[in-house]
């Protein structure tokens, strides 16, 4: 067969703002890895496509998941309920010190496959060991932006953390038939220096890649930076220009002056918002509905796996969507397309793919399939409310990814889904032994 052919299904481009197109019941065509055609009755024309029945279904492109730590999966459960300063000092970071290859490794197997099956295609992810987290990602098949996470320590480490995000990404970058794309990960600026952000931002514009770093994710750290440096963290990461000359990949931004919600929006920062994290850790409420009418560069994201405690796009949508329709006491604040867009093709835009998070001709197949044969996604009125507001990760049934099946009928095709449990579960619960 010479490519796929998704026939009479309802299709959720995400590529046209005419209300009258938003969804349309017709075939999609895939050639290799990318969209060949959308439109009606095209069996004719690809007669030597396979099939893929589409009826009862309904096609869009997968979600782009904008922040995680995949490997946090093996710490899912393990500190809940807790600010996120203590959070982070007294349990997670002591923890993270004894995780090993294999930790990471099959802690993100665990995740690809949890993302997968609840439709998302695309995540960036900030962890340690990547080049492990880069195998999981070259073996499954999904797309996936990776940064080797930063922490500023002593000199001697710096500079090691350097040469070593430096090797990641001359090793990896566009590897895995073009799945895998680097960013380098400075944490944060609390954890990393003003002028070791700005070495690592010389690095990144000498080797042609983004950043990727957590920003005003709580007050503590607002407050801390204030009294560190009499700037808030937005304001002191531009003013050492790391949004000059290249894409970042701002993680949270929830405590925004005016100013620096100016600067984010003028600077064209890609921002990743990650309403239940954020929730669960009491950070606060990022003011989302404020950054869009600005005109800001915003995707979803989950975070990880340690406090969300799940990987699933679709409940973070829901979340998204309820979540500043409350706080803003406004029902009309973000409409379902909206957080629909945040979730694929916005978010496809924050980690600087311009190639994917549509069905257009020429983007990048990466198609996931609803099963709308559910008695909670009947009547379908509007195929998009119904993907927002009543969808399960359950009812995703096929996921494509750079024009290769990896998920067919909820069966994972690219992943031993059991050795994959099994081991994450071993390894998990030796881990916390380890501190």
């Amino acid at each position: 067969m010479s490519g796929l052919l998704i026939r009479d299904t309802i299709i959720v481009p995400v590529d046209n703002e005419k209300k009258d197109k938003l969804w349309f019941t017709g075939d999609v065509a895939i050639e290799e890895s990318k969209i060949k055609e959308v439109g009606k009755n095209l069996q004719g024309k690809y007669r030597d496509f396979e099939i893929i029945e589409g009826k009862n279904s309904l096609t869009m492109p997968g979600f782009v998941n904008c922040h995680t730590h995949a490997a946090m999966t093996m710490l899912r459960g393990y500190a809940d309920d807790l600010p996120i300063i203590e959070w982070l000092s007294e349990k997670i970071w002591p923890c993270e010190e004894h995780l090993t290859e294999k930790d990471i490794y099959w802690g993100t197997k665990l995740a690809i496959s949890e993302m997968v099956k609840s439709g998302t295609t695309t995540f960036a992810d900030m962890y340690s060991f990547m080049d492990q987290v880069a195998y999981a990602v070259d073996e499954s098949g999904i797309r996936a932006s990776l940064s080797r996470g930063i922490i500023g320590k002593d000199e001697e480490k710096d500079e090691l953390a350097l040469r070593e995000s430096e090797e990641f990404v001359k090793e990896w970058h566009g590897k895995g038939e073009g799945r895998i794309t680097c960013m380098l990960g400075p944490h944060a600026p609390y954890t990393c220096s003003p002028a070791y952000i700005k070495k690592i931002k010389k690095l990144a514009n000498e080797l042609g890649v983004g950043i990727h770093i957590h920003l005003a994710e709580a007050l503590s750290e607002v407050e801390d930076i204030k009294s560190r440096y009499k700037m808030r963290p937005i304001e002191l990461m531009d003013s050492i220009g790391l949004f000059t000359g290249g894409h970042v990949l701002a993680a949270h931004c929830v405590h925004l002056s005016k100013e620096e919600i100016n600067i984010l929006v003028n600077n064209n920062v890609g921002i990743a918002h990650n309403p239940q994290s954020n929730m669960k850790l009491a950070s606060g409420i990022a003011p989302l509905p404020i950054l869009l009418e600005k005109g800001a560069l915003v995707g979803l994201g989950t975070d990880g796996a340690a406090s969300n405690n799940n990987l699933d796009m679709l409940e973070e949508m829901r979340t998204c969507a309820l979540f500043h329709k409350v706080s803003t006491m406004d029902p009309t604040v973000l409409s379902a397309y909206q957080v629909l867009k945040m979730s694929t093709r916005e978010g496809a835009r924050v980690l600087g793919l311009n190639d994917v998070g549509t069905l257009a001709v020429g983007q990048k197949a990466d198609v996931i399939m609803f099963d709308l044969k559910k008695p909670h996604m009947t009547p379908l009125h509007d195929p998009i409310a119904n993907i927002v507001y009543s969808a399960q990760s359950a009812d995703v049934k096929t996921v494509i990814v750079n024009g290769k099946i990896i998920m067919k009928d909820r069966s994972l095709i690219t992943m031993d889904e059991e050795k994959i449990i099994f081991e994450a579960q071993r390894l998990g619960e030796d881990l916390v032994k380890r501190k």
